[in-house]
């Protein structure tokens, strides 16, 4: 099923990255196809941060909400995330951090499969088009905020 991988090497601080990822309610302002982004819980446990959250993904007349289960490792600076309701029969995506001086290493993977089997074959063939203008999205918006910090 659809599975890829994403290198960028930003020159903005790990932190403001991270903070940027775990960010979720304002996705809708920069990330191509999300519509809307809901927040339920969010605790901070000692070396972790605990998130579950809805992000309506669309385009024309197709959209759909899917809730996750986000989990940040602070003391490996890693954001993972899986699903826990919606279109996905699952989920899995995986950011890394890795400072290198002014510059940030980012790594996304990403792994999933639609419930819709029609569906699956359609986001297979666009999925790496999809996942570049994202990564694309969080680079700008990082630039944006954090680029004269």
């Amino acid at each position: 099923m659809p599975q890829a991988s994403v290198k960028r090497l930003i020159q903005i601080e790990k932190k403001n990255l991270i903070d940027l990822v775990l960010d979720i309610d304002k996705y809708p302002n920069f990330i191509p196809y999300c519509i809307n982004s809901k927040v339920y819980e969010r605790n901070d446990k000692g070396e972790n941060i605990y998130i579950i959250a809805d992000l309506t993904i669309g385009k024309g007349i197709f959209k759909d909400t899917y809730k996750s289960d986000v989990r940040f490792n602070k003391k490996e600076d890693t954001i993972y995330v899986t699903n826990i309701d919606g279109p996905l029969k699952y989920l899995e995506n995986r950011w890394y951090f890795n400072q290198k001086d002014n510059m940030t290493e980012v790594s996304f993977d990403v792994d999933f499969e639609l419930k819709n089997k029609f569906l699956n074959i359609l986001m297979t063939k666009s999925f790496t088009y999809g996942l570049n203008k994202i990564a694309d999205a969080f680079q700008k918006r990082a630039e944006e905020l954090f680029k004269n910090t």
